[in-house]
């Protein structure tokens, strides 16, 4: 018998990989020494639009609407999770365009965009723990696809190592400098790949004829 769909990427897959792909050549050395530090910025500027998008796009899609009474607690996390991961990117955008500005303006000060890349960390950490409570009940979220091991550790781990790139990207006020600058390259290289691979392995189903495959129905407990 014929299948009647197909696995393909997830469409907010797609925006994540890019983003991942652009901090993580952000991160390298090699790529900055060439480039110089406003295009690097650039770089990382972009990545985190794309961040932004692909996270709006799975805030939408995740139970397609906020949570409400009765709403089951895989569905409520999946949502919650989206949300603040969300809330995340649009401070990275806030630190990334930041530092952007200090880099191209010498009147900019130093260390402006620490404090919305620290929190959007922190924001990117609980989106990660509430993924992992939407996870453990996938059998009853709304897309059973939504949500998979593989993904969750793997976004978790790019959180933690982002934490890492936030602490290492501290300005200390006394010096102006780093508290280490290999820490925050490392921090922001091995999450965006930890992202980028979650983003490859994420699938959703869809009809031989490209249209989306329905969703399971939902009660209207749900």
């Amino acid at each position: 018998m014929t299948p009647d769909r197909i696995i393909r990427l997830r469409r907010e897959a797609w925006g994540f990989a890019i983003g991942s792909i652009f901090f993580a050549v952000g991160a390298l050395p090699f790529y900055a020494e060439a480039v110089g530090p406003a295009w690097t910025n650039v770089t990382f500027v972009v990545g985190a639009v794309f961040f932004t998008l692909a996270a709006f796009i799975q805030l939408a899609l995740s139970g397609r609407r906020p949570p409400r009474r009765g709403t089951n607690p895989a569905d409520r996390a999946d949502w919650y999770a989206a949300a603040v991961q969300f809330l995340g990117t649009l401070l990275f955008n806030v630190s990334t365009i930041n530092a952007l500005i200090t880099v191209l303006n010498t009147d900019a000060r130093v260390g402006n965009g620490w404090r919305p890349d620290a929190l959007g960390s922190i924001c990117f950490l609980v989106a990660s723990a509430l993924a992992i409570v939407a996870t453990h009940h996938r059998h009853t979220l709304w897309d059973k696809r939504a949500r998979t091991w593989h993904g969750t550790w793997l976004n978790m781990a790019g959180s933690v190592f982002f934490a890492i790139s936030a602490i290492g990207a501290y300005i200390q006020p006394d010096t102006g400098d780093l508290v280490s600058l290999f820490w925050a390259n490392l921090g922001t290289l091995l999450g965006a790949l930890c992202f980028l691979a979650a983003a490859l392995l994420s699938r959703r189903s869809i009809r031989l004829d490209g249209t989306p495959a329905p969703a399971p129905k939902r009660t209207a407990e749900s």
